[in-house]
């Protein structure tokens, strides 16, 4: 599919994220304008507040776009998604006879402050790709048990906190826990000394279910993605993993990029899954391409620094895909609801370069990474800046998620200090 050509000229531009043909999602405010629903086109915001308030955007009786937050939208269905689409599409598209209506609408993105872009209902977050599952188990139970016996089955998954989850650009605290003493003594609270960041892509529940649902359902019901970096601390979850999995180590925070990439927008970069060793049981098996071609990255900038690219990977790498890890999460009947997430499971590629986490990175923190400053690191350190990219090259055009940005502050003086 070739590039859209828009009225407004940096959508034109090949290496802008945000043409015609991507369409983002958002919630922005400016100094005169409160939280508000936004659309990315080029370097502008469109007001979908004031959009739907003129009429120029009529999709259902009641407004949808009065607060600030998409899952009003979400909830009506992927036929009013992509009426929507349709929409914006007539009203930006270069020959819109609608332009001189749609122009005082737009507000310039580098004037706006960009909040969360939806109400987040439940967070769960899965461990589905391969090459992390391989690393991750190779470091901890050697090459011959890398992988646990169910992981070619099933999606592994736990359910984190959705008021953990938090947009790009907060600013991210090093958690207190109890951490194991190196010689197996008793246990001591400190501050993490070996947090780390995971290279993720979220998926975004649009439509509620209410018993189990097929592959192809689940995908329907996905409104579309974002940037995921689910923040870990490794020495807290070594000592709490066991038997039940993460729990606290995962609870500090969930990063997520500010702009949600409809799934209509990345149809054209579908892509098959990897072969299977092991046939997946009914409820699982694959339907068609349902993995997308998607440039992620990951760069690290010292306090104070120029920021390094410590690792490059494809969202094609993953094993399971969304789609199908919805669908296994309601088998046992739970209800998802708009608003859900779904982390995909940190996404890493078969070389070094493409790990998408300094537990894989360092390999444990045995192979210290040296960044372009000189500096080197095994874990995160204090002052560090993490930036998650993505994007899916098409013809002529990218279709960009912005960015997913973190830094992480010192740990807070010891809270239960008398």
């Amino acid at each position: 599919m070739p590039l859209t050509q828009s009225w407004i000229a940096s959508a034109n531009d090949a290496d802008h994220p945000f043409p015609l043909n991507n369409l983002p999602c958002g919630v922005f405010s400016t100094d005169e304008l409160e939280p508000r629903c936004g659309v990315a086109i080029g370097d502008m915001i469109l007001d979908m507040a004031r959009a739907e308030e003129t009429g120029l955007v009529d999709l259902v009786e009641d407004p949808l776009f009065d607060l600030p937050y998409w899952n009003d939208l979400m909830e009506q269905g992927p036929a009013v998604w992509a009426a929507l689409r349709a929409r914006l599409t007539t009203l930006l598209a270069a020959d819109s006879p609608e332009r001189a209506k749609i122009e005082p609408m737009l507000v310039p993105a580098a004037e706006a402050t960009l909040h969360m872009p939806f109400v987040v209902s439940e967070y769960t977050d899965f461990y589905a790709g391969r090459h992390h599952a391989t690393n991750v188990g190779t470091m901890f139970r050697g090459a011959e048990n890398a992988l646990p016996p169910n992981w070619l089955h099933l999606p592994i998954g736990y359910n984190g906190r959705a008021s953990s989850v938090c947009v790009s650009g907060t600013d991210i605290r090093r958690p207190w826990g109890q951490l194991k003493s190196p010689d197996h003594s008793a246990p001591a609270f400190l501050p993490s000394r070996r947090f780390d960041l995971e290279l993720e892509l979220g998926a975004v529940v649009g439509t509620a279910s209410e018993g189990p649902v097929t592959v192809d359902e689940a995908d329907a019901m996905i409104f579309g993605y974002v940037l995921l970096n689910d923040w870990s601390a490794r020495d807290i979850q070594a000592w709490e993993y066991q038997p039940l999995g993460p729990f606290q180590a995962k609870a500090t925070a969930t990063s997520i990029s500010p702009w949600i990439v409809t799934r209509a927008a990345l149809d054209p970069f579908r892509t098959a899954p990897p072969p299977r060793e092991v046939e997946l049981l009914a409820h699982l098996r694959d339907t068609g391409p349902m993995l997308y071609d998607i440039d992620l990255d990951i760069s690290l900038a010292p306090a104070g620094k120029p920021a390094t690219t410590i690792a490059r990977t494809n969202y094609r790498e993953m094993y399971y895909s969304s789609a199908q890890q919805l669908a296994h999460h309601t088998t046992s009947g739970c209800p998802m609801n708009p608003g859900d997430l779904l982390g995909s499971g940190t996404v890493s590629g078969p070389e070094r370069h493409n790990r998408g986490s300094l537990l894989e990175l360092s390999w444990g923190g045995k192979e210290p990474l040296t960044l372009d400053t000189g500096e080197t690191r095994t874990f995160l350190e204090d002052g560090d800046t993490l930036t998650l990219h993505g994007q899916a090259n098409g013809d002529g055009y990218r279709i960009g998620f912005g960015t997913c940005t973190g830094t992480l502050l010192p740990a807070l003086p010891d809270p239960y200090a008398r």
